[in-house]
């Protein structure tokens, strides 16, 4: 997983016009809370920030001046047109501690093709050290077939990684397809054979013309 240092400064004004003005200057308002010690409300670069959350569970080590936080990002809240960062909650974690975190799963194998595969779980929730956590898990789909699923518990695990969602949680199945109908043959005229006007009753077999 990625560890990436970023220097943060502490904030001195609060609310949302305060808030405004943080972002006007390229920085995004942040809070460092957990292990019982009182909230640091701080900015961060936009840009590094923004780049460094493009990993998975990313290991913010967080420069203070006076000292580092090891933060794992909890909550991040970006604007619903724009897509830019708005806020974001940092969780102090320790090294050696064990959390519990979402992790985005990975198919791979070959699996029947005739079958339409649906991604009904995209991540799972494990609990691993804070500073050993998967950027991905893997799930092999080898031999699915039509009308079967794979669970949380088909997932592998690396050693230390211990399931924490439901077992039985569908991550994929793999539907079977539906059965197209047969198109009906439409049987054109014989060319040069007679066909009734319109309104007039067709003759009937063994009647003679």
């Amino acid at each position: 997983m990625a560890e990436i240092k970023i220097a943060g400064a502490r904030r001195t004004e609060f609310g949302k016009g305060a808030s405004r003005r943080t972002r006007r200057d390229g920085l995004v308002p942040a809070v460092i809370y957990g292990h019982g010690e009182n909230p640091i409300h701080i900015s961060l670069p936009a840009r590094e920030l923004g780049i460094a959350l493009k990993s998975s569970n990313v290991l913010l080590d967080i420069d203070l001046g006076d000292h580092v936080e090891l933060t794992l990002p909890k909550s991040i809240v970006r604007h619903a047109i724009k897509g830019t960062l708005e806020h974001v909650d940092l969780i102090i974690v320790r090294r050696g501690e064990r959390v519990v975190v979402s992790v985005p799963v990975h198919t791979s194998g070959e699996y029947d093709r005739d079958g339409i595969l649906e991604h009904n779980n995209n991540s799972i929730e494990v609990e691993t050290e804070a500073t050993a956590i998967p950027n991905f898990l893997e799930l092999d789909m080898t031999g699915l077939e039509a009308g079967s699923s794979l669970h949380a518990a088909d997932v592998k695990l690396p050693a230390g990684v211990v399931l924490i969602s439901d077992p039985k949680m569908v991550v994929v199945h793999l539907s079977v397809r539906a059965a197209q109908e047969e198109p009906v043959a439409v049987v054109a005229p014989v060319e040069g054979a007679d066909v009734p006007a319109e309104g007039a009753a067709a003759p009937t077999e063994g009647a003679k013309s």
